[in-house]
């Protein structure tokens, strides 16, 4: 049984966080019934939290370890993450300074504090090869008075999710059942570096193709359109949207947009 949810914004942009398309996204999986709705590839949870409809049972992943100790400390620790945020400023300086701290050797809440500061001020919500993002037109990108608020929806939006942080690989099996839905978002085909090296690579795409042949659930995929992804993912459902990218030199049509795909083991009646 599906309940209504508000929509959140996420707190940070995120390379590929889907904001273009996810009102159709979103329509399709609030569309979808299930009693589960799981993500292998959450990021920055533009799909996740741009949901209206939500089932008995919630699941987000990501096998980055920044993302995962972010949602946990704003499930768990929100007053004292706060803290830690209190008098940050949005400078070069401490951008600079913050890229070049090992996050192992932080703890918990300090890892979560630099990840969040690093992607709210890094241009395009990259996150491998970060650098500082300059917009003369608008205010610092880390104002504490503005994020909090959005911190602290995303804190009650995150009451009861389970937060895991796995391979997508050993994510899946372990939450597939015949009423399990899964939103995959991975790395863009050509793009699989873009989150940090052996996070993903090329043999992935086979390899998720593989297992997604064989799941319980039902599953939407989103990709980039191109003739190798429609190759390995033949054995589906691909439906055709457009959207427009806005970094990573990729180039739109005359039309302003490129093609996506969303790949899916059953008919999808409102893309």
């Amino acid at each position: 049984m599906l309940t209504t949810v508000t929509p959140t914004t996420p707190v940070a942009p995120w390379l590929g966080g889907k904001r273009n398309l996810a009102r159709r996204i979103c329509a399709i999986i609030d569309a979808t019934p299930c009693v589960t709705y799981a993500e292998p590839f959450v990021g920055m949870g533009g799909i996740f939290l741009r949901r209206t409809a939500q089932p008995k049972a919630e699941v987000i992943n990501d096998r980055g370890r920044d993302i995962a100790t972010l949602f946990r400390i704003l499930q768990r620790h929100y007053p004292q993450f706060l803290d830690c945020l209190r008098f940050q400023l949005t400078t070069r300086a401490e951008f600079e300074r913050l890229v070049r701290v090992d996050p192992e050797t932080l703890t918990d809440l300090e890892r979560a504090a630099r990840f969040l500061y690093l992607q709210r001020t890094a241009f395009g919500g990259k996150v491998s090869g970060r650098n500082f993002g300059v917009d003369r037109a608008r205010p610092g990108r880390f104002n504490l008075s503005t994020l909090e608020p959005m911190l602290e929806d995303l804190h009650s939006r995150l009451a009861g999710v389970v937060i895991e942080c796995l391979d997508w690989s050993a994510f899946i099996p372990r939450y597939d059942s015949p009423d399990t839905l899964f939103y995959l978002d991975p790395p863009y085909w050509g793009c699989e570096d873009d989150y940090g090296k052996a996070m993903f690579d090329r043999a992935d795409f086979q390899r998720l193709a593989d297992m997604l042949t064989g799941i319980k659930g039902r599953f939407i995929l989103s990709l980039n359109d191109v003739p190798d992804v429609r190759q390995t993912f033949a054995a589906f459902h691909l439906t055709e949207v457009r959207t427009t990218y806005t970094i990573s030199g990729a180039r739109n049509d005359s039309a302003g947009t490129r093609p996506e795909l969303l790949i899916s083991n059953y008919a999808l009646e409102r893309a």
